[in-house]
């Protein structure tokens, strides 16, 4: 089948992408992969019970090495975290050296983990050609024992104590740090700090750009050190074994440190212990301890300290280039040349700074003006580009070996016998060294299996390469478990998110297939499908109790949407979830869409597409009549899907709680085009039979055999009946629908809250439109009410699917109770401009997301910066929980569409 490429020359950008995906430049090489928050973190816990955030607290992060990874402010690294660079301050006030970004773990926060500072990504291009983001630093101490009281003091019924509630910004009294990187190739890296003092006095700031090593040779298997040392000329040079030799210059004359990043056993543990220690520049700066740093200036941490005052208003700026020398360093030579004096014969390394700045930022905007062309206005394009940016700077080098993590390793003592049946005893073939897309690099440093096939369908805008190469390793064998299941997350790979994995491939695969002019990229395809069959399988096999197609599935990342924790065992019973069994039958129309279009170049998948058509039929038969009881997921009552609970005793109770659980069934919907159908007449033929042969199967879902607008045929767990009492309570505004999208509970439950008693006990579930008022999964997140992007966005994509069927005749009531009646387009259109509302000044200029805090809604240099939250108040939009979740709130670039794109609104998934 030949297809026209009507695609567009490329822009410098593009060619870098072009170059990287063909394999001729590596400009991947080199990225923000530098994590945000190591400590805490699952990986760097070796205690027997588990306790993460207690094993490895913030107050040992600066004199600790880390085992699987490295931390820091605005990082850089190689692609596998070799070395790494990134900025450390101090303003002269603080009890230490500001080399991290801090927060209070999960027991210190009110409504768990948190990060207490103001950051923001402002800029980024997908090959890292040019990054840019804002560090906002007080001038006062920062409040670090103010932040923890008050957090550890406030309740579940209260908001989080944040650093803008300390005061410590007030009168302008802090820096605005901006970070730049700019590469003039691909391993010749441009740092740039500018500091604008934003105060009315001069303020003193220590600025100390630092290069280290992540530690490898401390566990016990190559005890060999790779190299910084300072050259005669005032360089740092770098040597180690795989990245070759590279040097780091600092503009102007700082004063060079070095150290060793190893732990520091004297102020940990009180044990006898000579070295320059990780917290070196600490001691060295804040305490006054000349002897902590290593005066024959070599180690595996560096830094160039620069000590200024800067005058009220004014500015300083510090320049740094990483440059790579091609000389490899043979095994046998590290100790030769580690004695060895070094001499840097690279010549003006300044020289060109500015100047390829400078193109890098043009050739960014360039880049983003041919892909925001026609665009509703300049705040939608702000908004989208910088939802973007934090989506590339949200990329992080992640290490993780389960073997090595549950057996200890051999330089150290050997961890609890626990854990060899404990947390993720069960993944022993999980190992991970890749860089992956994060939710949140502080709050979440980890990837999770759900909120990573929604980040990809935000980088596929700006780099589809990578949101494919996302998704398959996720499914290669280092990761998907041998018997199928995907891995949840780092706390628990056992767990179970929604398999939206398939649903993600294909919407990369079209997205680019639409931009290339109708070619496609099969063999990503393929080798997607073929994984994914080992991963429904396992579904099939493990999530379905009875073998009755109903599913259960557990807490599928709606942490405490239930009455009931969906994860915990019930004594002999279990839920028939409503959203388990929609998942699954979404994505077997998924699968079935995928085989599909294989099939038009490879026949043999014309009968894995029937498989995939034919249980969906099954998955809609036992929706209806779970176990051929006679209760089905579906309350003609209420007109609304629930989950049923079955008890020991095999009794069944709907549990009537109304939530998103319920609107989910609208994802399972495919259109199936009459060309598609024209050019595969096997499949077309199945379909015939099943209505001619199983009407009783037919009769449950849409009707397929007749055709839509186009001639269209709409594949569907709702017939048109089912589907207009679900969109009337979705659009209700005393229900589902606020000012800023869907709520994930009905609003009917705050004055009506559901109320279950069972076995002596009992349950009630409350509308909470904010944070969460209890405990479970962290008690970080609440499904209770607040609005969520990654369900919004997908009853968005499903509403336009539907459109595409029932044409722009069709019409349905929006506001629910309005007397306005509107297309299943519009009503798309209008559910992602609520969306986006979220971020745009509205007409009392001020952002939704950012509540009753002024300085943010006001202040010029505060304002137009933004941030992603994680989810959002149900009836305000304030942005709550994790504050960088560009992962899966990036979605609203994806919203952002050229106004010819929709005739009307400019947003379309």
């Amino acid at each position: 089948m030949e297809r026209k490429n009507t695609a567009r020359p490329p822009d410098a950008e593009k060619r870098r992408l072009m170059a990287q995906a063909g394999g001729e430049a590596p400009w991947h090489r080199w990225g923000p992969y530098l994590g945000e928050r190591q400590w805490g973190t699952v990986r760097e816990d070796y205690s027997a019970n588990g306790e993460a955030w207690e094993y490895f607290p913030h107050d040992h992060s600066r004199s600790r090495a880390y085992r699987w990874g490295e931390d820091g402010i605005a990082g850089f690294s190689d692609d596998k975290q070799r070395l790494c660079l990134a900025l450390a301050l101090w303003n002269g006030r603080d009890p230490i050296l500001k080399e991290r970004l801090f927060g209070v773990s999960n027991s210190e926060g009110n409504h768990g983990e948190d990060v207490k500072e103001l950051y923001y990504y402002l800029d980024a291009t997908p090959s890292h050609a040019y990054l840019k983001m804002l560090y906002k630093y007080p001038q006062r101490a920062f409040p670090y024992a103010q932040l923890l009281a008050e957090n550890r003091r406030r309740g579940k019924e209260q908001p989080e104590y944040e650093l803008l509630d300390t005061g410590v910004f007030e009168d302008d009294h802090y820096f605005d740090v901006f970070i730049e990187y700019a590469k003039a190739d691909v391993n010749d890296i441009l740092m740039r700090v500018t500091v604008h003092n934003r105060g009315s006095e001069a303020a003193p700031l220590h600025l100390l750009p630092q290069l280290w090593f992540r530690n490898t040779w401390s566990w016990g298997y190559d005890p060999t050190r790779p190299r910084l040392s300072a050259s005669e000329t005032g360089c740092v040079v770098v040597k180690h074994r795989k990245l070759g030799r590279y040097h780091c210059h600092f503009d102007g004359e700082p004063n060079l440190l070095f150290c060793d990043n190893d732990t520091n056993l004297r102020r940990l543990y009180g044990l006898a212990a000579d070295g320059h220690f990780k917290d070196a520049f600490h001691d060295y700066l804040i305490e006054g301890e000349h002897h902590a740093i290593n005066p024959q200036q070599n180690g595996t941490k560096a830094a160039g300290h620069y000590h200024f005052t800067v005058p009220a208003q004014a500015s300083v700026q510090v320049r740094l280039r990483l440059t790579y020398r091609d000389v490899l360093i043979p095994r046998a030579q590290d100790a030769q040349e580690r004695d060895s004096p070094v001499r840097d014969n690279h010549e003006a390394p300044f020289a060109d700074f500015d100047q390829v700045m400078q193109q890098r930022i043009e050739e960014t905007d360039a880049y983003y003006a041919v892909r925001q062309q026609g665009l509703p206005d300049a705040e939608a394009a702000a908004i989208q580009r910088q939802a973007l940016a934090g989506m590339i700077w949200s990329k992080q080098f992640y290490y993780f070996d389960i073997p090595q993590w549950l057996d200890g390793d051999p330089g150290l003592p050997a961890p609890p016998p626990e854990r060899r049946h404990g947390r993720n005893s069960e993944w022993r073939h999980l190992n991970n060294a890749d860089v992956i897309s994060m939710p949140d690099k502080w709050e979440y440093p980890w990837y999770a299996a759900w909120d990573h096939a929604f980040h990809c369908i935000a980088l596929a805008q700006v780099d589809p390469q990578l949101a494919k190469q996302q998704l398959l390793l996720m499914t290669r064998e280092w990761y998907l478990h041998p018997n199928g299941q995907m891995p949840a997350y780092e706390w628990d790979f056992g767990n179970v998110n929604p398999p939206v994995h398939a649903w993600a491939a294909w919407e990369v695969y079209k997205a680019e297939r639409d931009a290339a002019g109708g070619v496609g990229d099969t063999d990503f395809l393929e080798r997607t499908l073929h994984k994914l069959l080992l991963n429904f399988t396992w579904w099939v096999n493990r999530k379905d109790a009875e073998g009755h197609n109903v599913f259960q599935g557990g807490f599928l990342g709606l942490d405490n949407i239930g009455v009931i924790d969906r994860s915990a065992p019930l004594n002999g019973g279990y839920i028939n979830q409503a959203d388990g069994t929609s998942w699954m039958a979404m994505y077997t129309l998924n699968l079935m869409r995928i085989a599909l279009e294989l099939a038009q170049y490879n026949r043999v998948y014309d009968d894995l597409a029937t498989k995939f058509f034919e249980h969906f039929l099954y998955i809609a038969e036992a929706m209806n009549n779970i176990g051929d009881q006679g209760i089905g997921l579906w309350d003609e009552e209420d007109q609304f899907f629930y989950d049923v609970l079955r008890l020991p005793d095999g009794t069944m109770r709907p549990l009537k709680l109304r939530s998103i659980v319920g609107l989910i069934p609208l994802f399972a919907v495919e259109i199936l085009e009459p060309e598609l159908l024209d050019r595969l007449p096997d499949f077309k033929r199945r379909l015939n039979w099943f209505l001619k042969y199983r009407p009783d199967l037919a009769s449950l879902v849409s009707h397929w055999n007749e055709p839509g607008r186009g001639d269209v045929r709409l594949l569907s767990l709702l017939r048109e009946h089912r589907m207009k009492h679900l969109l009337r309570r979705m659009l209700d505004e005393r229900e589902f629908l606020s000012d800023y999208g869907i709520r994930s509970l009905s609003r009917a439950h705050a004055d009506a809250p559901y109320v279950f008693g069972c076995m002596g006990t009992q349950m009630k579930v409350q509308y909470e439109p904010g944070e969460s008022l209890s405990t479970m999964f962290g008690g970080n997140s609440n499904w209770r009410g607040p609005v969520w992007f990654p369900i919004n966005y997908l009853l968005i994509v499903a509403l336009r699917r539907f459109a595409e069927y029932y044409g722009p005749e069709f019409r349905i009531e929006c506001p629910t109770g309005s007397g306005n009646r509107l297309s299943i387009d519009a009503i798309a259109d209008q559910l992602a401009e609520r969306l986006l509302r979220l971020f745009r000044r509205g007409p009392d200029g001020r952002r939704p997301i950012y509540g009753d805090h002024e300085k943010l809604q006001t202040d010029p240099h505060f304002r137009d910066h933004l941030l992603f939250h994680e989810y959002f108040h149900g009836d305000t939009g304030r942005g709550l929980g994790a504050s960088h979740q560009t992962g899966w709130t990036a979605l609203v670039a994806n919203l952002i569409r050229p106004l010819h794109a929709t005739g009307k609104t400019g947003s379309n998934p």
